[in-house]
């Protein structure tokens, strides 16, 4: 797996997104001005597997722009601020390339997730759905398409979410920095591990209560980190300094490279030698040959001349 992540990162690494934890924190504004805007607007934006198939494409994205739940504005920046924190702190640690690797895979199993609920529950709860679906219609008359045309889907799409990878973000944060103390409740020190635990038994309790949804809402939304787990075992993590000191040295390298770089101004044909290398050399365009062909003095008389191709 480690040798995997060094290959695509050789190959894709100039792609990734550098801070990524900031643009999820620009995101998580974003949905937040629309939903003071209009509070209903989380129904048009969440993961809804029935909607996205039903035409609203959208919804593939537009799901990661709805911010975490709470009616305490205070707490939420305090909590928005934390993962913002512990976020970087991996994007440093790991790399901008494997840090965006393993958000934007909880975000592909998230949504992986959504659409196995959905055939679970077409394959098996159908007549559960369409009986849901007929009570409310009659109730409070048709959903909205806008809305995904579903009562039963509605409900089951607002347990996707963001909230889930940002739990996955802090298990992963705690599995590389187990010894690491914070102060919970700005005074309790507690080890991280601790509180890795103590969240993996939270959502353990979560997914008991949700049953069936359980396994798609949380089991999808952490296979990223379940993944990140076993791979990385006996994986020794750098520290962000020597992270920074060793992309430092690539670029100065490159820098280097690019300077030393001499463009020869004379290279035979048939031997490579050029004037830059071999200055004592001379070198001669042969008048008989197609083409503007440079050879050395070794090869100028002895060289096959290149004839013009009809």
């Amino acid at each position: 797996m480690n040798r995997l992540m060094n290959q695509l990162e050789l190959k894709f690494g100039k792609y990734a997104i550098e801070r990524l934890p900031m643009y999820m924190l620009i995101c998580y504004a974003i949905g937040y001005l629309m939903q003071v805007i209009n509070p209903n607007i989380i129904d048009v934006l969440a993961l809804n597997p029935y909607a996205i198939l039903h035409g609203q494409v959208w919804r593939l994205v537009s799901w990661i722009l709805i911010p975490p739940e709470s009616s305490n504005l205070f707490f939420v920046l305090i909590m928005l601020y934390f993962y913002y924190s512990i976020g970087m702190t991996l994007e440093r640690t790991w790399g901008a390339f494997q840090f965006n690797f393993y958000i934007f895979s909880g975000m592909f199993f998230t949504v992986l997730g959504a659409f196995c609920m959905y055939c679970f529950v077409e394959l098996f709860q159908s007549g559960v759905s369409l009986q849901q679906d007929a009570e409310m219609a009659a109730r409070y008359g048709e959903l909205a398409g806008m809305y995904g045309g579903s009562y039963y889907y509605l409900v089951l799409s607002r347990y996707f979410s963001t909230y889930y990878i940002n739990m996955s973000i802090f298990l992963a944060f705690a599995a590389t920095y187990p010894d690491m103390q914070v102060l919970l409740m700005f005074f309790i020190p507690i080890k991280v591990k601790v509180l890795g635990i103590i969240y993996a038994a939270m959502l353990l309790f979560e997914a008991v209560q949700l049953k069936f949804m359980g396994l798609f809402v949380i089991g999808a939304s952490l296979l990223n980190f379940v993944i990140f787990f076993i791979s990385t075992r006996k994986r020794h993590f750098t520290s962000p300094q020597m992270r920074a000191r060793q992309k430092q040295f690539r670029q100065q390298m490159r820098h280097a490279q690019v300077k030393n770089k001499v463009i020869a101004k004379h290279k035979c044909a048939i031997c490579g030698r050029t004037s830059e290398e071999y200055p004592d050399l001379e070198f001669r365009f042969c008048s008989k040959c197609a083409g503007n062909y440079e050879y050395c003095q070794e090869h100028i008389f002895t060289h096959r001349h290149i004839e013009r191709k009809e």
